[in-house]
């Protein structure tokens, strides 16, 4: 499927389709259902009974083995399946990958059609996976057609894009997803549209919330045993680092706005604790707790100690909210 927002696209893809290229780039925010259109596109490409507009049949074999996800002509690469030794989810696409793929594309096509491999995201590749994938993009097989996703263009290798007709997916407008989650029944799309920044395609399990839902308590009133404990449950989660900076800098984001008078963006409930927690910061130690953070968000998905990490930032932040930084 692909979501109302993108209409428009899709009747510009259909347009040219004769004129296609080998490679596409579809970037933009994340969580607007890119990806999803991006399938949406390979399922028309490997169909064998496709509307006047392109669009895939859902009816015919081919359609019925994508659906059921195991068509053989098509090829999909993410990292999410790629884990540490801890568990914890390691967002890089390897080399090793990118090489099974080139082994399988340059053979026969199994149902005599396209073969369409999908990419997501692109700029999880490695350097060395980036520059394997080059070398397949500057002579492409014939009859394949690669689908890249990204949702951070500007972090994927400028070469594959330069390989790539890049197409920008917008976000919906703030309507546009407001009603979308209406729709499903959440009954807070305020709250959930500023936190994702107005992107409505997050899934989030209660857990994760609750857990942010703690931290964000922490941080409008640190202590160092609330922060020990935290800490560790944060680690028994099994969650990224990436996570817990991604939560927190959004706070200090917010809590400078306060600072000059201004509403918060991404926890706008919170209003009235993120003021409180403002008269006990400088704007100076505003931007050191957001130094620490800049510094370690490369490492986010590191597997490094996350506890020790998370204990370590708390108590620097705790430390700045005396006074002391």
């Amino acid at each position: 499927m692909i979501y109302p927002w993108h209409n428009e696209q899709w009747r510009q893809i259909a347009e040219h389709w004769e004129r296609r290229p080998n490679a596409w780039l579809f970037a933009g925010k994340k969580g607007i259902g890119k990806t999803e259109f991006a399938r949406f596109a390979a399922q028309a490409l490997l169909c064998e009974n496709p509307s006047p507009d392109h669009r895939a049949c859902g009816a015919c074999a081919s359609c019925h083995f994508f659906e059921q996800g195991s068509h053989p002509d098509f090829y999909e690469i993410t990292p999410l399946s790629d884990e540490s030794e801890n568990g914890r989810k390691l967002l890089q696409i390897k080399i090793d990958e990118v090489r099974k793929l080139i082994g399988s594309v340059y053979l026969t096509s199994v149902r005599g059609g396209l073969r369409v491999v999908l990419i997501h995201p692109a700029e999880s590749m490695n350097v060395q996976a980036a520059n394997s994938l080059l070398k397949v993009l500057e002579e492409p097989p014939p009859q394949v057609v690669f689908l890249l996703v990204s949702h951070a263009a500007d972090k994927v290798l400028p070469t594959i894009k330069s390989r790539c007709r890049k197409m920008v997916l917008p976000a919906p407008s703030y309507e546009e997803a407001s009603a979308y989650l209406r729709e499903r029944g959440v009954e807070e799309p305020e709250e959930f549209l500023a936190f994702h920044s107005g992107a409505p395609l997050f899934e989030e399990a209660d857990g994760v919330r609750a857990l942010r839902a703690g931290l964000l308590d922490i941080l409008a009133e640190p202590r160092l045993l609330k922060i020990l404990d935290y800490a560790a449950l944060f680690e028994k989660e099994g969650l990224p680092l990436a996570v817990f900076v991604e939560w927190m800098q959004k706070w200090l984001a917010d809590l400078g706005l306060c600072l000059h008078n201004m509403k918060p963006a991404y926890y706008p409930s919170y209003e009235a604790r993120l003021l409180q927690t403002a008269s006990g910061f400088s704007p100076r130690n505003v931007f050191a707790a957001e130094d620490m953070l800049k510094r370690l968000a490369p490492y986010g998905f590191h597997t490094l100690n996350v506890k020790m990490q998370i204990e370590s930032l708390l108590i620097d932040y705790l430390e700045l909210k005396k006074g002391k930084g």
